[in-house]
């Protein structure tokens, strides 16, 4: 044994020593107090023979009961609510032995009030010793070396907060020196918890602030709702400090402490959405050693898709894309993360079958993720060909070639565009989802997955939004009343494997995408989480709604009728359907209008296929123009939209879900 080892051993035994030493003197001292209070502190000496008997049985047998519950090992710098509970039953389980061995051996008539007096004041004793060491343990940490502390306040007083409190205070990692608690329920207001204070609500933050000088807010609500953390927001707003938030328990318990995760509030929080949850049996079944397929891999669906996939260990990942240097990085990451599996990045395009043909009879895939399309909606109002091109007829090849290849399921992502569709990217998502629809009888399982936007994927809002900001404004958005349906790249992900274990086939899954969000809010809150004052340091323009936009977006058709699912938040709707052999006569409407460049017969066809699309003014004037030759053939954006784009961003109000690049 080294030196150190020998050190570290003659430590231990001394601490042990020492404590066991002040236990048997706390063991001796509440008998004889016992005494002096039951005879009001003059003990008569007849029953000194009493006292004798009872300071040698009581701390003998009460030491070797401390033994037996392990009491001699506890740390007494760390007690806890537990440890004082099972001191309490190790001090009664001492007296009843006491009085049975005492009954047996001692004089007779010994008091039984002693017993009780005896118990009582031992239990005090000891853990009044207990919290002493811990209180003295805890100065000298404080004492120690800590960095630059933060003066802090810890928004919620829950189970959370207290939990962030007690870390705080023990790791001295943590650069923070708590002054209080501020609580929402006025039930706690005034109230001390942890040795610190509750000073008041949300609407007292900034008072509480200014007077203690308070630097940062750490927020520690984990089951906080959206709501609720855009009113924390503008609290810490107006108080003008800094605030950080915490993950769900499960998560701080999962990493091992809370020091890496405290974080800044992202603008994920302020949706308040509950984390995923997920039958990772059901999915492994469907993934686990088999080969699956993603096309607009490089995407920010896409990518995201294949990371979750890699997860349940495929014995094969093809990611298919048309995106050379996105694909390119796609790959490296994967590598790095998912070193045990096999992943194969493949260039092509959706709208060449020759291509698929060879990737599909390469690799002979088990399951394909359709995530490839065009999906902003400006754009594709001027470029209506190249929507239909690849949105349509891309889909319509990938499909064809995964059923002839024996592909056993095939998922869609589609869209909330795609209900009563006002766009041309709507309009073709749609006749995507009918175009999966009539090729159930192939034997491959075809469903389609259809959600909202999802936030930071390539060209959403939430990224442009930034860029505005940090540009120092104005940040610009088409309408005040404009709303939209956002979650989350993971969160969407996750559920379009879930949903990939729920159908037979034909089904059109809609997840739960919780209420509609103002877009002017969301700008709002970013300005906040900036740090600056909307209006004030940033300026919000309104600058008009833009060829192809709803004010709102919808998840379900007139006729669709909603069907549980085992998923919460998962449902299953079904409805308007087309066989292959009017589907085929859509498609060949489309091609001839496509290659004809004919704008006019593309709409006319996409209202023959969707019936509730109602074209854009812009797109019927661009047909009308078309026919008559006085315009161009396609709507452009309006001068407001292009003036007020930032420099290389993409049209923001009617963006949708990223699904990739033309893949």
């Amino acid at each position: 044994m080294s030196r150190n080892h020998w050190a570290t051993a003659i430590f231990v035994r001394s601490h042990r020593a020492i404590e066991a030493a002040i236990l048997v003197g706390a063991f001796i001292c509440a008998t004889f107090l016992a005494f002096l209070l039951r005879f009001e502190f003059h003990i008569p000496a007849i029953f000194f023979t009493y006292l004798n008997y009872a300071l040698v049985t009581i701390a003998l047998v009460r030491t070797v009961t401390f033994i037996t519950l392990g009491l001699h090992r506890s740390w007494w710098g760390h007690v806890s609510i537990q440890d004082l509970l099972r001191l309490a039953i190790a001090c009664l389980s001492g007296s009843a032995g006491s009085i049975v061995i005492l009954r047996l051996i001692g004089p007779a008539g010994f008091p039984r009030s002693i017993f009780v007096l005896d118990f009582l004041i031992c239990f005090g004793l000891t853990a009044a010793i207990r919290v002493t060491a811990r209180l003295f343990f805890e100065a000298r940490r404080r004492k120690a070396s800590r960095p630059a502390t933060n003066r802090a306040i810890i928004y919620g007083a829950g189970d959370a907060g207290i939990m962030l409190a007690r870390e705080i205070r023990q790791n001295l990692a943590m650069p923070y020196e708590l002054c209080g608690f501020v609580d929402d329920d006025q039930k706690k207001r005034g109230s001390w918890i942890q040795g610190l204070r509750v000073l008041g609500d949300g609407t007292d933050l900034q008072r509480v602030s200014q007077s203690l000088q308070i630097q940062t807010v750490l927020i520690a609500i984990p089951s906080v709702t959206g709501t609720q953390m855009t009113t924390i927001l503008k609290h810490c707003s107006l108080a003008r400090v800094n605030y950080k938030t915490m993950p769900p328990l499960g998560d701080v318990i999962e990493s091992h402490g809370l020091l890496n995760q405290i974080r800044d509030v992202a603008v994920e929080d302020l949706l308040g959405r509950k984390p995923v949850r997920l039958n990772t049996d059901q999915i492994r079944d469907k993934l686990e050693g088999r080969v699956v397929l993603v096309s607009g891999a490089a995407g920010s669906i896409g990518s995201e898709l294949c990371r979750q996939i890699a997860r349940f260990s495929p014995s094969v990942l093809v990611a298919f894309d048309a995106a050379e240097t996105p694909l390119f990085y796609l790959e490296k990451d994967m590598r790095a993360a998912f070193p045990g599996v096999s992943f194969r990045p493949e260039i092509g395009s959706i709208q060449n079958r020759s291509r698929l043909n060879d990737v599909f009879g390469r690799y002979q895939p088990a399951m394909v993720f359709h995530a490839a399309a065009y999906k902003h909606v400006p754009m594709m109002e001027s470029c209506p060909f190249e929507a239909v091109e690849n949105n349509v007829f891309g889909t319509s090849v990938i499909a064809s070639c995964a059923a002839e290849h024996g592909v056993k399921d095939f998922v869609m992502i589609s869209s909330d565009k795609a209900v009563h569709p006002t766009n041309i990217m709507g309009a073709t998502k749609r006749i995507a989802e009918l175009v999966i629809r009539s090729m159930q009888a192939r034997g491959t399982n075809f469903v389609s997955v259809r959600f909202g936007n999802v936030l930071g994927s390539n060209g959403s809002v939430v990224p442009i939004f930034k860029s505005q900001i940090a540009a120092g404004g104005p940040v610009t958005i088409t309408h005040p009343d404009m709303k939209r349906y956002f979650m989350t790249i993971p969160e969407a992900s996750q559920l379009v494997l879930q949903a990939s274990t729920l159908g037979a086939g034909g089904e059109i899954f809609v997840l739960d995408m919780g209420d509609p969000v103002k877009i002017s809010d969301l700008a709002t809150n970013l300005i906040l989480l900036s740090g600056l004052q909307p209006g004030k340091d940033v300026q919000i323009q309104y600058t008009g709604i833009r060829p192809g936009e709803k004010l709102y977006e919808e998840l379900q058709l007139e006729n669709e009728e909603t069907v549980a699912t085992t998923h919460e938040k998962i449902k299953v709707f079904s409805g308007q359907a087309l066989g292959r052999a009017e589907m085929d006569a859509v498609v060949q409407q489309l091609q001839s209008a496509c290659g004809s460049h004919d704008l006019g017969g593309l709409v006319l066809a996409l209202k023959s296929a969707v019936p509730d699309y109602n074209p854009s003014s812009e797109i019927l004037s661009s047909a009308i123009g078309d026919r008559t030759g006085s315009n161009p053939a396609v709507a452009q954006p309006t001068n407001a939209s292009r003036a007020t784009l930032p420099s290389g961003a993409l049209p923001q109000g009617g963006a949708g879900p990223e699904f990739g690049l033309a893949g």
